[in-house]
């Protein structure tokens, strides 16, 4: 990856991590999903290519986008940890009357 590429690919995350925001602020949670394997494959880039080191004007874009990233990352969470929560709740409730049929059977 030439320097450019790198910068590019942090762009291309912070868009990708905002259109994830939007998705979650709709309750699209599956296109949540595949944008969050679609962060995580440029991510797998970057790791294997990210060695040399960036002029300025390339840094300070990397940072801003960097920034951006994890101020969408922090709103995504805020988003889907209630959704997690109801989920957890739901996921319990099935498995205790899961038991209780399996105890008492079907009354």
């Amino acid at each position: 990856m030439t320097n450019q590429d790198i910068v590019a690919t942090y762009e291309m995350m912070a868009e990708i991590t905002a259109d994830m925001l939007r998705s979650a602020g709709a309750g699209d949670w599956d296109r949540v999903v595949l944008l969050e394997q679609q962060c995580a494959r440029c991510l797998q880039r970057l790791q294997a290519n990210e060695a040399q080191a960036l002029a300025s004007e390339q840094r300070a874009r990397k940072l801003l986008a960097i920034r951006r990233i994890l101020a969408d990352d922090r709103r995504i969470r805020d988003l889907t940890t209630p959704w997690m929560t109801q989920l957890s709740a739901l996921i319990q409730n099935s498995g205790t009357q899961r038991r209780l049929a399996n105890a008492y059977g079907n009354v």
